[in-house]
């Protein structure tokens, strides 16, 4: 999808050809020299339309416009919320109608986020799976002109939105595959894919590698499965060698059963958005690629089946993660931190100056903060004050989360270093806590997004968080 930005007025938006055309109007407004918005004049002074965000009016063939279709759109005050709501209406207009260019156009200059707004907007209203439709019928918009009095910085803020959406639309697509066209071995693939970008390299280690790297905790919750693990390690090099990278750690598991401490059957379907934490890493590297900016990143992502077989591990069993500290598996559906503790102590080798883990953790972040914020754990304050920035900018936010000696307490164990789980009580942040004993050597975050990664219900789908946080942060808008 293609997006493009001019200065435009609504004058001259009108004689552009396109399959169709929104004008957006903010409170602001008031009443036009423009015979073009005449319509709109008398719509406001009849009572028939108004600027609060959300009101559209639609007309079509209408005398002066090129465009087949033109919705003026009410956007309110213009804030963030304001503008998508406002996008979310005037692109329903356009449902159906099989429209492949539109125009978006201001009447007044936008704000940055206004703008961004607009590009999140127009994508999501688009947004069509097909991967695995016998007839698919793909997404029909193909490209957005965005319109706006003074062009001014906003080409730049354009550029980027339009990266972070290719980001979120490569999560969403892997993150939506289900789980046999989503395997370890096949989201290696789609890492490797990002090759075709200059500054993107990829290694991916497999069954023996990992062997000899002792990630007996990775291990462990792979051997359930015929199908082998795959550590993915991604780089983005766009700085100097000497520029010390931030890690992203993405949870993996492509389907996760819970193993012997098997989940109801109920939704189980929906654990294919177990290696969501996974697809926002290759979203990240994905708009990185796209965007080009001069910052090093490692992407690491341990994949592989939370199943089971004969071999598959027990509770009970007590296996020793890549740092040498014991682990008794009590609980074989509390897999995730396994996988990360280990790819958190192979970050250890690239000296990073920050180490953010991204997973789809626990059912109780789920019910501490529902769907509306990730949860955000870190042991480094100026971490949590940018990333926690970084979600406000986006509209991509999160909630910082305790992490207290205290919460520890119940992962002790008289068999091992450390439990795998804790209990019920505040199991969110013993999730934490546990990651957090293989963090020690450099400033570590943990987004646990098991509440903003998918959508349940008729809408279900995956929603590409948090690419918008995690590009926000590393491009220096969210510092």
């Amino acid at each position: 999808m293609n997006f493009e930005i001019k200065s435009l007025s609504v004058a001259s938006a009108a004689l552009l050809k396109a399959d169709g055309l929104i004008v957006l109007l903010s409170d602001s407004y008031k009443s036009s020299k423009d015979e073009l918005l005449s319509v709109v004049d008398h719509a406001l002074k009849a009572g028939d339309f108004e600027t609060k965000a959300g009101k559209s009016l639609s007309l079509y063939r209408a005398a002066g416009f090129s465009a087949s279709r033109v919705v003026f759109a009410g956007v309110g005050e213009g804030s963030t919320k304001d503008v998508r709501q406002a996008m979310a209406s005037a692109m329903g207009h356009f449902k159906g109608t099989k429209a492949k260019q539109l125009v978006v156009c201001f009447a007044d200059t936008p704000t940055d986020q206004a703008l961004k707004s607009v590009v999140t907007g127009a994508a999501e209203a688009s947004y069509v799976y097909t991967t695995t439709k016998s007839k698919p019928e793909g997404r029909e918009l193909q490209r957005v002109l965005v319109g706006v009095p003074k062009l001014g910085k906003l080409k730049s803020v354009l550029d980027s939105q339009a990266a972070t959406v290719a980001g979120v639309e490569f999560a969403k697509e892997w993150a939506n595959r289900p789980a046999n066209y989503a395997t370890p071995t096949l989201l290696a693939d789609a890492a490797r894919s990002l090759v075709k970008f200059p500054k993107i390299k990829c290694q991916v280690l497999g069954p023996k590698e990992v062997e000899k790297l002792k990630m007996g905790a990775f291990m462990a919750v792979a051997q359930g499965s015929e199908q082998p693990l795959q550590f993915i390690v991604l780089r983005y090099e766009g700085a100097a060698k000497s520029q010390a990278p931030t890690v992203l750690v993405g949870k993996g598991i492509t389907f996760d059963c819970g193993g012997v401490s098997i989940k109801p059957a109920a939704e189980m379907d929906e654990m294919k958005y177990d290696m969501c934490g996974a697809a926002s890493v290759l979203g990240v590297f994905r708009a990185l690629g796209e965007l080009s900016p001069a910052i090093n990143v490692i992407g690491l992502i341990p994949a592989c089946e939370n199943l089971v077989n004969g071999r598959a591990v027990k509770p009970g069993d007590v296996v020793t993660s890549m740092s040498g500290q014991t682990i008794e598996i009590l609980n074989t559906d509390a897999e995730g931190r396994l996988v990360l503790c280990d790819a958190l102590t192979y970050a250890e080798r690239f000296k990073p100056r920050a180490v953010i883990d991204i997973a789809t953790l626990t059912g109780a972040c789920v019910v501490a903060l529902g769907a509306v914020r990730s949860g955000l754990f870190s042991n480094d304050e100026g971490l949590v004050a940018g990333l926690s920035e970084a979600g406000a900018n986006s509209s991509d936010p999160c909630w910082r989360m305790p992490l207290d000696d205290e919460y520890a307490e119940g992962l002790k164990t008289n068999f091992a270093d450390v439990a795998n789980v804790a209990g019920r009580a505040g199991g969110a942040v013993t999730a934490a806590k546990f990651l957090q004993r293989f963090t020690a050597k450099f400033p570590w975050a943990h987004l646990d997004i098991a509440g903003t990664a998918w959508k349940s219900g008729a809408a279900k789908g995956a929603t590409g968080r948090p690419v918008p946080l995690l590009m926000a942060y590393l491009t220096g808008t969210g510092k």
